[in-house]
């Protein structure tokens, strides 16, 4: 049970997917070069988060949350559509590191130069950033207090994309 007395709901949030949701919520995420914003509503107590892979995209037909310009900018038009002020909002910056080629370096560095743009943009002041550096993170949010725990790890796990799980469960 949450502060309001309502189940919490708990969602694993993967590359290329946004969440939203009024009710309190329990996020997590797994970042490598790819980075999650999470964006707060302080008068409604409510948050979303978006995980990207990629920076950007300027095709139309390649529009998916898996491009940062695309999947932020369309988290704070869910916030916005919920009747969410600009002013009231405030985000959060996860990921964007690497230790691998100087491609990958650079997505790492061109995705948390985008996330900032966006918001930016739209006048939502970034209050926290865990961004960069050469660890990978397991990111858990909570999405009515707007706390987040990152968990930073050298070398990220197919179970890590599965925090709800022992290694041995099927």
């Amino acid at each position: 049970m949450n502060e309001r007395g309502y189940p919490r709901c708990e969602f694993l949030l993967g590359p290329g997917y946004i969440f939203f949701n009024a009710e309190p919520s329990l996020l997590s995420t797994v970042l490598g070069s790819n980075v999650a914003v999470s964006i707060w509503d302080q008068k409604k107590k409510h948050g979303g988060m978006a995980n990207f892979l990629y920076p950007s995209t300027r095709t139309r037909q390649s529009a998916t949350p898996q491009y940062g310009n695309v999947a932020v900018l369309h988290l704070i038009k869910m916030f916005l559509e919920e009747g969410a002020k600009q002013r009231d909002t405030k985000a959060q910056i996860f990921g964007g590191s690497t230790r691998d080629s100087k491609e990958c370096i650079k997505v790492a560095r061109e995705n948390i130069l985008v996330a900032r743009k966006v918001l930016m943009k739209f006048r939502i002041e970034v209050i926290s950033e865990d961004v960069g550096g050469l660890m990978g993170r397991k990111v858990v949010y909570d999405s009515f207090k707007n706390e987040a725990i990152v968990y930073k790890v050298g070398d990220l796990r197919s179970s890590d994309w599965y925090p709800y799980r022992q290694e041995g469960d099927r």
